[in-house]
This record gives C-alpha cells, structure tokens and sequence, in this order.
C-alpha cells in the first residue's frame, strides 16, 4: 500500500506534517517503538509508531531521524498523548532527511493503525492472511467474547494447515491450536530458541525433534516497556515469547514467511496487553516492598496487604499467608540493569508451567529493587476443615522446569539465582521473610551453575533468628564486625568499608569486584587479606560472608 492511502482512511486519525512529495512510497510493514535506536528491528519500508518516550530533549530528535531514514522506513506517525503537539524539532529533523510525518491524533490507538496497515499489506501479499487480520480485535478482548492468541493459531490450523504454538522463554505454554505440545517438548523448543537468540543467529530458527521440524519466530513486544537506549539483546532475551510453526520455513517463499511475522505482531499485542495489566500488580508490590524496607509499622504494612489481597485473589474470605521469592539475573562484563529483566522473569517463573494461557500471572505481585526483583506471593489461606496455610513454593521445585530453557538463554555470560522465604501470616513477619528470601538468594549464589536457587530451610539458625532480634543485640553484632574496619578506615582512608561491600555485591568474584571499584586484583587481594586480619574472619567461606553481609545491612 502506499502512505498516500493513510491520510485517506479517517479512522486513522493521521494528519500530515511534512514529505507531502513522499507520499507515493511504499508501506510493507508496521512497527511500534520507543527505543532511541530501534535500526535493530527494521528491514526497511515500514511505518514506524512512537509514542515519543525517547524524546529527553530536542537533541535527541536528529539523530533518531537519521537511524530511521537510514534503514529505509517509509514513514514516521507520532502520537500527541504523551506532548500534546509534535515538538518542531522532530518535524524539521524529518523535513531535513526526506521522511514522511504524520501527527496520530490521541483519541486513536496505535493497535488501529497497526490492524488496518497489516490487514491492507497482508491482502496485497496473500489473500491467506485476511481471515488473521480481521479477527484482529478479538485478540484485543478478554472475557468469552475474546480468545487472545488461540485465535489467530485457530485460523492457522484452519486457512493454511499449519499447527503452531506461543511459548514463554520458560517453555511454558501461552497459547496453542489443536493438542498441546508435551511439556518437554516445550521447554527444549524455548531453549533451543533463547540459544540462537544470544549467539546472533536471524529468526526464524529451525530445529528438529523427534521427527518433526519447527520453525521459532520471536514475538517481540512493542518497546514500549524497554529501556530507551537499549541495544542489548540480553536485556529482552528472557522475556520474549516466541511461535512455534511445526513446519520448515527455510523452504517458504517471501510471502510466507511475511505472513507469519504479520502474525507475531499481531500476538505482540497480546503480549502488550499483558504487560500493561501486570502494572497495578507491580506497584502494589512496591509500595509494600518500600513499606517493608524503610521499617514502616506493622499495621501500615497490614493496611497495604489488606489492599493487594483482594486484587491478587479476588474473592478470598479470609487474609492470606505471604511468601517472598527473591531473583537476581548477573551478566559478566556488561552494564546492563538486571532489576527489570529479573522481574519479568520471575513473573513467568512463579507460574505453574503446567499451566496453559497467559492470565495464570494475574496473581502475582514482583517489584524490583537495584538488580532484585522480589516477588510477593499470596498463599490463600485452607478451609477451616484444614490446618496451616497453603502448600508453600520450593525453590528446587520452582526451578526443575525452568532450568534448561533459561540456561540457553543465560549463556555463557549469564546467572540467575533465587532465594525464597518460609510462609508467613502477618505484616510483622514480611521483614523477616524478605531477609530469609535474600540470603537464601546468596546461598544459591555461592553454587555453580547457570541457574541456581535455595530455600529458607538451608539458611544457618543464625540468619534466621538476626531479623528478629532486639535492637541492642543487632548493635552489638554489627560493632563487632564493622568497628575494626571503620576505625582502620578512619586512621588510614583505606576503604575497606566500601570494598567489603563491593566484594560481597559481586558474590566473592575478584574480577568484577576489582573492575567495579576500578582496582587491581592484586590491591583487591591486599584489602580483602586486611579485612580478615582485622576481623578474624574468612571471606571465602559461606558463614562469614554472610556474617559480613548482615551487618553491613543492619548498621
């Protein structure tokens, strides 16, 4: 379709702004994004939508420009929601490089112009397509009128003989037409799939099992939720779905393998919708996180509990009791924000994978915290036939599924570890549990292997018992430990407060400690050798690092 076309549909709510003589381009595909450079995912001739959140300053608008221009997009539409008018700086930086502007009016959803430019390009490619495209809205509903994914699939079993499935990048189920596909099955499809995504290989990606080919296509979500000035594929790797196609497309024609990406943009929607109805969910986990970590009272605490109650388990009598689970993702030798990718992660993990559908996670509340992501899990309290909370989650069996899928993704360069808490029944007991669920986070930490985890069961009686102890006894802990240093600190400027600290946020490894405080190891060596000295402690072994790590927390 031509972009001249655009401006004669009003329902778009399109108005042009400036390329009046580009007009007569071409559009062949549609694409959503906020990310300051998104050339990664252009093939050139789309329309690109943005809601303009990478937009800091008017700087920022050229060089946005230019990447576009550069890979050869038909045209730019940007919405008035989030500015109102469209900053001059952006018009005149596309007047400059030839790109068609169009302002996309704020009672307009993107998802319409997204529907109504896959419907036209889809039908000019291959008329197969159309029956997906205009069920397209139902993918957008919920409740018995929707079907979500499972309809588009429908039509793809229906109009074109294909079978396909949308999976987590933990192998579980989200959507599927016919049979399901068995759990194992699953999981090696997801990790065979998070393995050519991190080595660089162009989806789709073919594989072979038991005497059947599949071809993975990535769904990625609109960008919306990513960092703006991400380029790194770690930093969406482990939240991405993907479709599964029990077909070989390394034998399709163009207008085929178009067809399914129309597809998965379609099912990114769904993935969006998801996403933003996780929101309520994560500020209530927040706000109680915040709550819980500042020393707030307990009947605060309560108050914001009694809150989430009711949004987690919708019609539960009775209170329930919490669990807290506590993840971190750590990549070697890269900056990247682990909070964010850990919490979307730990989102999918605490979902039975048994458990088909993408709703499942509506009960789950992850904030994330620096590089945490801490999870707050309702344990629906037992009839009053029965005794105790609900079975409580275990962090092998939390794990055991998981575990192969994400090892694909995590790489080489990749760790994940988890920690989870003993159940509680109050507001007085959260604190606690979230120090249970961190610690027993680095005792999994201090484990080999890609993904590792550990209970509250495996922690020393002494960890146990410090978040409850009286105030005067937490002094004398943390006085024992830390005096020496600080003093040590005070008379010679060593820093060995601050390198403590660095040398056990890095879980006891010298290289990215001494990389982290821009030291020599050797230097790192001497201070760490010092600490030791002056405490009488050994920092290689397990108890006293977390000895170490429980007083830096309490002073």
């Amino acid at each position: 379709m031509r972009l001249r076309a655009l401006l004669e549909t009003n329902a778009l709510g399109l108005r042009l702004l400036g390329g009046e003589d580009e007009l007569d381009r071409t559009v062949r595909g549609v694409m959503t994004t906020d990310l300051r450079d998104p050339s990664r995912y252009l093939s050139g001739g789309e329309l690109v939508l943005t809601g303009l959140a990478w937009r800091r300053d008017a700087a920022d608008s050229e060089p946005f420009v230019r990447i576009l221009a550069g890979a050869g997009v038909a045209g730019l539409a940007a919405g008035e929601a989030e500015l109102g008018a469209i900053p001059d700086d952006l018009v005149a930086a596309c007047v400059r490089n030839r790109l068609p502007l169009f302002a996309v009016n704020e009672d307009v959803a993107f998802a319409t112009i997204t529907e109504h430019v896959v419907r036209q390009v889809s039908g000019e490619r291959a008329g197969d397509l159309a029956a997906v495209v205009d069920r397209h809205r139902r993918l957008m509903t919920s409740g018995p009128a929707g079907g979500g994914p499972d309809v588009v699939l429908d039509l793809l079993t229906t109009d074109l003989d294909l079978r396909a499935w949308v999976l987590s990048p933990t192998g579980r189920q989200i959507a599927g037409a016919g049979e399901p596909l068995p759990t194992g099955v699953c999981a090696s499809l997801a990790g065979e799939h998070l393995a050519a995504v991190r080595t660089g290989r162009r989806g789709p990606h073919r594989f072979s099992l038991l005497g059947s080919t599949y071809s993975l296509f990535p769904i990625r979500g609109n960008g919306r939720g990513a960092s703006p000035a991400s380029r790194d594929v770690r930093e969406s790797v482990l939240s991405d779905w993907l479709l599964a196609v029990e077909a070989d497309a390394g034998d399709w024609p163009a207008e085929r393998l178009d067809l399914l990406q129309g597809v998965t943009q379609l099912i990114a929607v769904e993935r969006d919708r998801r996403d933003a109805a996780r929101t309520v969910r994560r500020r209530l986990a927040q706000e109680v996180l915040e709550l819980v970590q500042t020393g707030a009272a307990p009947a605060e605490i309560a108050a914001r509990l009694r809150v989430a109650a009711p949004v987690l388990l919708p019609g539960l009598g009775a209170a329930p009791h919490w669990q807290v689970v506590v993840a971190r993702v750590d990549w070697e030798g890269a900056d990247i924000a682990g909070g964010p990718v850990a919490q979307s992660l730990l989102e999918e993990i605490l979902v039975d994978p048994a458990v088909s559908g993408p709703e499942p996670s509506d009960r789950i509340a992850v904030a994330h915290a620096g590089d945490e992501a801490i999870a707050l899990v309702p344990l629906p309290a037992l009839s009053t036939d029965e005794v105790g909370p609900a079975p409580a989650l275990h962090a092998d069996a939390l794990l055991e599924a998981v575990r192969a899928p994400l090892s694909g993704g995590l790489g080489d360069d990749g760790r994940l570890t988890l920690g989870v808490s003993a159940a509680v029944h109050s507001a007085e007991g959260l604190r606690g549990a979230l120090e249970e669920a961190r610690h027993a986070r680095r005792v999994a930490a201090a484990r080999p292997g890609r993904v590792c985890a550990a209970g509250h069961h495996e922690l020393a009686s002494h960890v146990l018992l410090l978040p409850f102890v009286p105030d005067d006894v937490r002094r004398a802990f943390t006085a024992r430990l830390l005096d020496p240093l600080r003093d040590y600190d005070r008379r010679h400027r060593a820093e060995l407060i601050p390198t403590l600290e660095a040398f056990l946020d890095c879980d006891g490894s010298w290289t990215r400690c001494a990389t982290r405080l821009h030291l020599h190891v050797n230097t790192l060596r001497y201070r760490v050798g010092r600490i030791e000295q002056l405490t009488a402690r050994d920092l290689s072994r397990l108890e006293d690092k977390l000895d170490f790590f429980l007083a830096l927390r309490m002073s």
